[in-house]
């Protein structure tokens, strides 16, 4: 009699719905995109967007652990990060072209991020080191923070509370490192909290398993990042905003 195969055990005991969380954080960019760009002077839109980024690099730990080609994600998000980039910046700067070309979208952290974690999760630490590097060191949104967030949830992959308690750690500083002439500060008794602390909310879809049956296409948001883009950019020109 041959012995019963066992069911595959999850590579992570978090949220694996991530197509749910996709689309979460889909909304949440959007959001976050249309109050920058278009209605600037309410903060309430910039806050709402500070849950997209650490969901999308919980996503690319999933991947990391998941994907069958590693190289092929790499190459389909550096790709992608090349063709938006001019439509960021019509976005974010569609006055002033020339000058903003080194203000990287999204995807390039999200790439840059990713090699590092591969170099990890590969032992090539050389990589891990020099992506890390170059993360902090070039004008890239969030700077390392991506790494260091994707590092939290690899190594605590199998131990929730740890890698929800690391979590709230880094964000904590977000508390005292706020400015009252901020407009985008959380302002509390006169004292001002960084607008970045939003990102804390993530925790809750990271850490908490759910089974929506959401499905989005593979290649959605892939398109719908530079077509949203376009769309705010076109806005911005008509509207003179």
């Amino acid at each position: 009699m041959e012995p019963q195969q066992l069911p595959a055990q999850p590579k992570l005991k978090t949220n694996l719905d991530t197509d749910f969380l996709k689309l979460i954080a889909i909304i949440s960019m959007l959001i976050d995109h249309v109050g920058g760009n278009l209605f600037p002077q309410s903060p309430a839109f910039r806050w709402i967007g500070r849950l997209a980024f650490p969901i999308f690099a919980y996503c690319l730990t999933v991947g990391l652990l998941y994907t069958r080609d590693i190289k092929k994600y790499i190459l389909r998000l550096s790709v992608f990060a090349l063709i938006s980039q001019p439509f960021y910046i019509f976005a974010t700067h569609p006055w002033d072209w020339q000058a903003e070309w080194m203000n990287l979208n999204i995807f390039f952290t999200l790439v840059v991020s990713l090699v590092a974690m591969w170099g990890l999760h590969t032992q090539k630490w050389w990589l891990f080191v020099a992506m890390f590097l170059l993360a902090s060191l070039v004008n890239f949104d969030y700077s390392s923070q991506g790494i260091i967030l994707m590092l939290i949830f690899y190594f605590c992959r199998n131990k929730p509370a740890m890698g929800a308690g690391l979590y709230v750690l880094t964000w904590l500083p977000a508390l005292w490192s706020g400015y009252l002439e901020d407009p985008l500060s959380v302002v509390i008794g006169g004292h001002a909290i960084n607008w970045t602390v939003f990102g804390l909310l993530s925790v809750f879809p990271i850490l908490i398993p759910t089974n929506t049956g959401v499905k989005i296409p593979q290649w959605f948001f892939y398109g719908f990042y530079p077509a949203h883009l376009a769309v705010i950019g076109v806005i911005r020109v008509i509207w003179k905003v």
